[in-house]
């Protein structure tokens, strides 16, 4: 039987783009497209499928907040893997339409964020209508007015036979998203790992951030990222996600987060699972 991975779909997302460079044509998965990030997430903890695939950072515009917030207050499904793909927008629409007769654009609001520079250059008082994934606002325009396109991949225009009207529209060259598997396990210490937790605080103090990171500090385990989120209860009420360099069972990680949980209310383990190294050696981790 087929292990079943189901990814932010329609097909030709950035997100379907980068399940196929990992399984690079292996056929021994069956792909599932979902439409949204809170269904591929709550269908890896239904069990219907073995893994799901979504995004949650971009080198642009930062966390993918509804990623983050499904992992931390709704859902058990733990990280087990994480990726890293270039993000190449194009801005897609019928044969025919010139970038001056364009009058509405679709796209994802990341990839519309993420093309800021290009949109203001080129127009000034256009509407950008909000999409699921970019390849979800590509097939939207074959059902709307021919003025109107959309920001999306290459694999999506070729999907539905539509022009590229410009190509590599992204504000940055180097602009990147992490993407990271979902299932329900710990993964096995590798050496070069990465454990993201959320701390949840008993009462928001003076000092409450720093007797968090003190418990890292003091035993040299490097932090990779710390951001804050609100913590759904009342305005001001936050939580603490954080990516420590090393796996958690590790000694001196292992230490840290027992240190912590006498200190806060709860820590909630994300995943520990093994760091992207093709940017270092151009080999999948």
């Amino acid at each position: 039987m087929k292990k079943k991975i189901a990814y932010l779909g329609p097909p030709g997302t950035f997100t379907e783009e980068a399940l196929t460079k990992f399984l690079e044509n292996s056929e021994d998965v069956q792909k599932v497209s979902l439409p949204t990030v809170p269904e591929v997430i709550k269908s890896v903890d239904r069990g219907e499928v073995n893994e799901g695939l979504v995004p949650i950072e971009n080198s642009i515009e930062g966390s993918v907040n509804i990623t983050q917030d499904i992992l931390t207050f709704e859902s058990e499904a733990k990280i087990i893997r994480e990726m890293t793909i270039p993000i190449k927008h194009n801005l897609i629409g019928r044969k025919g339409l010139k970038l001056k007769n364009i009058k509405k654009i679709v796209s994802h609001p990341h990839a519309t964020a993420q093309c800021r520079i290009f949109l203001s250059s080129n127009f000034t008082d256009i509407e950008i209508v909000a999409a699921n994934s970019t390849a979800e606002a590509v097939k939207k325009i074959l059902e709307m007015d021919k003025d109107v396109a959309a920001i999306g991949t290459r694999a999506a225009a070729e999907l539905y036979s539509l022009n590229i009207i410009a190509s590599d529209i992204e504000d940055y060259k180097e602009n990147k998203t992490r993407f990271v598997f979902i299932g329900n396990y710990i993964p096995l210490k590798t050496g070069h790992d990465k454990t993201s937790i959320v701390c949840f605080l008993k009462k928001d103090k003076p000092g409450s951030l720093y007797n968090i990171l003190k418990e890292f500090a003091v035993r040299e385990v490097n932090l990779t990222r710390l951001e804050s989120r609100p913590a759904k209860k009342n305005l001001g009420d936050y939580v603490f996600m954080i990516d420590i360099e090393g796996h958690m069972h590790d000694k001196e990680v292992f230490e840290a987060l027992g240190a912590l949980r006498k200190k806060v209310y709860l820590v909630k383990i994300l995943g520990s699972y093994p760091i992207w190294m093709e940017k270092l050696t151009g080999e999948k981790s």
